[in-house]
């Protein structure tokens, strides 16, 4: 006999599932350019080949032996937003993993010389200027500007160890003449018809003017000051006016025209040069190394001669917000020429940056490592008075300058020469429309920088 049938009770009811998990925060990403047509994207994960890139600088340096400085002045940075290979105004270059990958050698190198002359020619700062004086701000605008700075550059570039590269953009593409400038460029052709087919084009704002948004911008690391660029713009068209036969005629035109030539400093020290050598106690440092010609009047007695020391020469830099970046580059190409005037003596040459207020007198080591600081209102009167207070004092004053600045009431005691950039007839100041600055005063020699 069996028991009874025992009945299965009520099922437990299941647990109530937990509430799902809010989705991971996403960091946002800057989308990309648009990809070259049959440019494969850069693969996860794939290094930059450090070596390959470096090598194809050396054989630019091989090829292009002129553009040297430049070349090695270049700060590369990995980045996988650009397409090929860009640079921003601080000469740093950002470089893709996957085009290295898929370039050769030979190539690689064209792009790097490629880059270089953007910057050492400036797009970024004439890019800059045509916008602004035109309001064209768009990304097509920032296109045309690109595609008129390849046309200047690419011309030339190629050949003689560089292969151009297939898809150069050149003017011949809009039937357009070779050596023009950028600007030549974008006043006589649209480009219009060439804008969809180079969408990906982009080398960055050294090309254009206009700043991307993978770009390290000026307070980034390993960019170069203002006058860091400068310098290297200067070393590069020195050597290529050097040997101007290693350099196409682009090149040489670019050398010649960059830098207005200095001013002949020789000269115009010369009457200092001789006030110092003649003045009490400055002719009077004796010297054993050449002995004197009286020391024949008294035999077996070696007399010392009298050594002519150059004059110490103190520069005053205008660097008031009303001198622009080029000339205070061309204040630094004199100062070059004043330290080879006094026979290459740095150690008399020293530089005062004044604006409204003076700095501190720098020794000067090379001119290019001098930082000018400033950018306010302008008064020379404190650049003189911190020039006359140095030990030892200075033979000669050299003040750069636009002259919109107050003057010394009362000659120093030292010969003086006026640099001036050149300005209108008559200033503007915008607090005060009836400002008009003074002339340098008449015992000031005055010369016109540029």
């Amino acid at each position: 006999m069996t028991g009874p049938v025992k009945r299965p009770g009520p099922r437990p009811l299941p647990r109530p599932l937990p509430p799902p998990a809010p989705p991971r925060p996403v960091r946002a990403t800057v989308p990309g350019p648009p990809a070259r047509p049959g440019v494969p994207p850069d693969r996860p994960g794939l290094p930059l080949d450090m070596e390959k890139l470096l090598a194809a600088r050396l054989h630019a340096v091989k090829v292009r032996p002129y553009l040297a400085a430049a070349l090695f002045a270049l700060h590369v940075v990995e980045d996988r937003s650009v397409p090929t290979m860009a640079v921003d105004a601080h000469w740093r270059c950002y470089v893709s993993p996957g085009f290295v990958e898929r370039t050769p050698v030979g190539d690689l190198a064209g792009v790097w010389v490629h880059e270089v002359s953007h910057l050492l020619r400036d797009h970024h700062g004439r890019g800059e200027r045509w916008a602004r004086e035109h309001e064209e701000h768009g990304p097509g605008e920032r296109l045309r500007r690109n595609i008129a700075a390849d046309f200047e550059i690419n011309d030339d570039i190629y050949g003689d160890g560089l292969p151009r590269p297939a898809g150069a953009v050149l003017p011949s593409l809009l039937r357009l003449p070779d050596g023009l400038l950028m600007e030549e460029y974008l006043r006589t052709a649209s480009m219009s018809g060439l804008a969809a087919d180079l969408a990906w084009l982009d080398c960055g704002s050294g090309a254009d003017g206009q700043r991307r948004p993978w770009e390290l911008g000026p307070d980034g690391a390993h960019g170069l000051s203002r006058q860091q660029r400068d310098a290297v713009r200067f070393r590069v068209a020195e050597g290529i006016k050097g040997r101007p036969g290693e350099a196409p005629e682009g090149w040489r035109r670019w050398a010649e025209e960059v830098f207005h030539p200095p001013q002949p400093w020789r000269r115009l020290l010369g009457a200092a040069v001789r006030s110092a050598a003649g003045a009490p106690g400055v002719g009077e440092n004796h010297s054993f190394r050449r002995p004197s010609r009286r020391s024949a009047a008294v035999p077996g007695v070696v007399l010392p001669s009298l050594r002519r020391t150059p004059p110490r020469v103190c520069v005053v830099i205008d660097t008031s917000g009303s001198v622009s970046d080029a000339e205070l580059g061309s204040a630094l190409l004199e100062v070059t020429a004043i330290t080879r005037a006094v026979g290459g003596r740095r150690d008399l040459v020293s530089v005062i940056s004044c604006d409204a207020a003076a700095g501190i007198a720098v020794p000067l080591c090379r001119a290019e490592n001098i930082e000018l600081i400033g950018g306010g209102g302008t008064d020379l009167r404190s650049g003189f008075g911190r020039a006359l207070r140095s030990r030892p004092r200075p033979d000669v004053i050299v003040a750069l300058t636009d002259g919109q600045t107050p003057w010394p009431s009362a000659q120093p005691p030292c010969r003086t020469v006026v640099g001036l950039f050149p300005r209108p007839a008559r200033a503007v100041d915008e607090e005060n429309p009836h400002y008009v600055p003074d002339t340098p005063p008449p015992w000031a020699r005055v010369v016109t920088i540029g």
